[in-house]
């Protein structure tokens, strides 16, 4: 099938990829030359575990292809993609501008019938809202070409996107027209050979399931860290509370970790669109106020922590701090907890040598005006002098490390863990100070 997907950032690019890997032609648009550019000539704009190569292998076999020329990108594929940005904005709403540009587009140089699918994270009525735009265009123009509108949310993991979409758990496609969703079943039989895994529903109920399913996840990781926080005040173990929660198979184990706050591209914008939606119907979204609240003050946990620690002023002192990425696996900084601590710390007058395997880069780019915040180049360097060390990313690398090192760097053998990497008995019994969530 030919196909055209709107939008090479981070969605748009690991769907047209996969899409190609299956044997589909994929010409992917982006209105950034550079970025283009940087596709057209091999390399990929973020970072995600095996997708350079198999954008390279695509690439080079003929069925991946980039341009930033919107004629050409709508004339090639029946199936049009948009996976543009949606910002929030201002009263944590989506920014619909891109998509409805995008559906603009489409309409002023579309010759025959399309299938537009928003892969985009929308709120519920975006589908109309294209519908409306396109019908509008196209009525400018004084043609009638036949359309549909398609809502097919994305449910990738950034650090494990590829494996997401190839072996999906769900695929959720909300249609009315049986003609586009023959188009849509056909398109994506090859990643469910096992067993259906298509969910065909109304377009409204597919937009709100992608911000339902990210709003519960959220909520799972604030409700553990306001469990968390509760637990070492009443001196509990929140390890052992997890697994005890866990095996109950009505709640079961998944993203009951606590840790430093959730951040990224999707969930704390998801939960502000939803309870933007929520006001716009009158709605007060009370438990999702709550997780955005708590999310917040999460992200300041470890500060916390060191202030009772160092005390209120911090001035001369010099942290390590391990991990940057919101995540690991992922060189996306989007509401990363690394960016509180490090902006807390430094106003209350310390200084940060931070250590990201990956996300370094988009650190300074993001960061790097802070003259308080230096970046090391490898683990133990960031450790030299400084007063305490921060974990703030969960990366691999960052589980077994040489302890006898880190407290011959460390001026006091003090970690404060903001991902409970490991025992603290063990920690205690190498002589650190260890301090972890809930534990």
């Amino acid at each position: 099938m030919k196909i055209t997907v709107v939008g090479s950032g981070y969605v748009g690019l690991v769907t047209g990829t996969c899409l190609a890997e299956m044997g589909n032609h994929v010409l992917c648009l982006d209105v950034d030359p550079v970025k283009i550019a940087t596709l057209q000539q091999g390399g990929i704009p973020i970072y995600e575990p095996g997708l350079e190569d198999m954008v390279k292998r695509n690439a080079a076999a003929g069925r991946l292809s980039f341009t930033t020329d919107v004629a050409e990108s709508v004339a090639f594929g029946e199936i049009q993609f948009i996976a543009v940005g949606t910002p929030p904005d201002e009263d944590g709403s989506a920014d619909l501008q891109y998509v409805l540009a995008a559906a603009r587009n489409i309409a002023l140089h579309m010759s025959e019938p399309k299938v537009v699918v928003d892969k985009s994270t929308v709120p519920v009525g975006t589908a109309d809202k294209v519908k409306a735009q396109m019908a509008a265009t196209l009525a400018e123009r004084g043609v009638d070409i036949a359309f549909s509108v398609v809502s097919n949310p994305e449910f990738l993991k950034e650090g494990a996107a590829i494996d997401d979409f190839m072996r999906p758990d769900r695929i959720v496609l909300g249609v009315e027209d049986e003609r586009a969703i023959e188009l849509m079943r056909r398109l994506y039989a090859p990643f469910h050979r096992n067993h259906d895994r298509i969910l065909v529903m109304d377009v409204r109920s597919a937009e709100l399931t992608k911000y339902a399913a990210n709003a519960m996840l959220a909520t799972r990781i604030s409700f553990m860290n306001e469990l968390a926080n509760l637990a070492e005040s009443l001196g509990a173990d929140i390890e052992q509370v997890r697994l005890g929660m866990g095996s109950d198979p009505r709640i079961g184990y998944h993203f009951l970790y606590p840790g430093a706050g959730y951040g990224g591209s999707c969930f704390p914008k998801d939960v502000k669109a939803l309870v933007a939606s929520g006001r716009e119907q009158g709605h007060a979204m009370r438990v999702l106020n709550a997780v955005e609240e708590a999310n917040e003050a999460q992200k300041r946990r470890l500060v916390d922590k060191l202030v009772k620690r160092f005390g209120e002023d911090l001035g001369g002192r010099h942290f390590a701090l391990w991990g940057l990425a919101f995540k690991p696996n992922t060189d996306d900084m989007r509401e990363a907890s690394s960016r509180v601590i490090v902006a807390e710390l430094t106003r209350r007058g310390a200084t940060v040598a931070a250590f990201d395997p990956v996300a370094a880069v988009e650190a300074q780019r993001v960061m790097g005006d802070n003259p308080s915040l230096s970046f090391a180049p490898d683990m133990i360097s960031a450790l030299h002098g400084a007063d305490a060390l921060l974990i703030v990313t969960e990366w691999k690398m960052f589980r077994t490390p040489d302890f006898d090192a880190i407290k011959a760097s460390l001026k006091q053998p003090v970690i404060l863990d903001g991902r409970n990497m490991y025992d603290p008995a063990w920690l205690r019994e190498l002589g650190f100070d260890y301090q972890a969530i809930g534990r």
